[in-house]
């Protein structure tokens, strides 16, 4: 009898073991254990972010997060203003910089201007067969300024007709010449004197029109019957001093 019991409860034992081995093996198939076949899922990548802060899925996908850090935080290159080119089209260069726009900007609220200046012609040098006459700028404003170059002359009457044709430029171009309030500064119109040439003289102009270095506003000053001899009229760039 004992024996008939004793094999009874081993017969229970191994019955319940072989189900609980079952359980777990259902279990583990169920939650994909080692022997279940998984394979990665696209959609539960995450997701690279690229520079400009888009979003990209993960997978095939390329992504601009592996762009230089400087290009992920937003900072521009010195190019970076010109925008994206089209395929096949060339490099147009760097834009200039902000720099130098802000210098061209200062030197042209710097130079002198035709209101804040005055003009008049200065007594005539005689020597050699040459006339020369000074063409003197005054600062007649309140702050300093500047002039560099050379003016544009011509020679009228007073009805406004010109006489003969503007001066040509002569000489070096010369440097920038700074004028406080009231200091003067001078460019030079050159002429021959008569019977030096056998080209005829102009007729005799009562003003000089002038056009300052860089300006496009006019000045006038009377000529003192400055007559052109020789087929010779040519003008210097301003320097620094006021003669005659």
């Amino acid at each position: 009898m004992s024996l008939t019991f004793k094999t009874l409860g081993r017969g229970r034992r191994v019955a319940a073991g072989s189900l609980i081995a079952v359980a777990a093996l259902g279990l583990t198939a169920c939650q994909g254990g080692p022997d279940a076949t998984s394979h990665p899922s696209s959609a539960a990548a995450p997701a690279k972010q690229s520079g400009d802060g888009s979003q990209s899925a993960g997978g095939s996908s390329k992504s601009t997060g592996a762009q230089p850090q400087s290009s992920a935080h937003g900072q521009q290159s010195s190019d970076s203003s010109a925008k994206t080119a089209s395929p096949g089209s060339k490099p147009t260069g760097k834009a200039p910089s902000a720099a130098q726009s802000q210098a061209s900007a200062m030197a042209a609220s710097d130079r002198c201007t035709a209101d804040q200046m005055s003009l008049r012609l200065g007594a005539s040098d005689i020597g050699a067969g040459n006339i020369r006459y000074p063409l003197v700028f005054t600062n007649k404003g309140k702050k300093a300024c500047s002039l560099r170059g050379y003016p544009g002359v011509s020679l009228i009457k007073r009805d406004g007709s010109a006489v003969g044709k503007p001066a040509t430029r002569g000489g070096g171009s010369g440097g920038a010449v700074r004028l406080q309030p009231g200091q003067s500064a001078h460019a030079v119109l050159h002429t021959l004197n008569e019977g030096v040439s056998d080209t005829p003289c102009w007729d005799r102009s009562q003003l000089v029109f002038v056009y300052p270095p860089g300006s496009k506003e006019p000045m006038t000053t009377g000529s003192a019957g400055l007559r052109v001899c020789g087929g010779r009229f040519d003008v210097t760039a301003v320097e620094a001093g006021g003669l005659g």
